[in-house]
């Protein structure tokens, strides 16, 4: 062999590396960092009250927990899905506002958020209301966009609608 054991020993190093690349199926297009206006896209997408387009913010199948304000939990977007649709469909129009304390954690393919939204809109008496909310979501980088993989979303114990 021309070169000796050396240029054996070169070419039985690189393999593995050539056969990793070559097999490696082709990346998806990285998506954009996740920032405050992405955040609030998925709270007008709420506010639209869509549930089909809302779809394409949350991880889709089993195993991904979604903590709303009622009831305790679902264990798919599916679940949330059919669980708030029939609240959507006699709620009145509200809007919804990430606030400024909202706090971006990137780290690498997993983005979490945390911080409070002000839900406002109109009574069934049409006086105007808002209430704070709480929010908690962890953010998993899949096929080149961020999609919600855990959420959770409670008003607090103590503080009652503001008016």
């Amino acid at each position: 062999m021309r070169g000796g054991p050396l240029a054996l020993l070169l070419f039985a190093l690189t393999l593995p590396c050539v056969a990793q690349t070559a097999a490696a199926p082709p990346s998806a297009k990285p998506a954009a960092a996740v920032d405050r206006a992405y955040l609030q896209s998925i709270w007008d997408g709420w506010a639209s009250a869509d549930l089909e387009k809302q779809g394409h913010f949350y991880a889709q199948g089993p195993g991904h927990l979604f903590f709303d304000v009622a009831p305790l939990k679902y264990s798919s977007w599916d679940e949330y899905k059919a669980g708030v649709a029939p609240s959507l469909k006699d709620s009145p129009k509200v809007t919804y506002t990430v606030n400024d304390d909202i706090q971006i954690h990137p780290e690498g393919k997993i983005t979490w958020v945390a911080g409070t939204l002000t839900m406002a809109g109109n009574s069934p008496q049409g006086q105007k209301e808002s209430l704070t909310l709480r929010w908690t979501a962890v953010l998993e980088q899949q096929e080149g966009r961020w999609v919600i993989t855990h959420e959770h979303v409670s008003p607090p114990a103590e503080a009652p609608p503001q008016q």
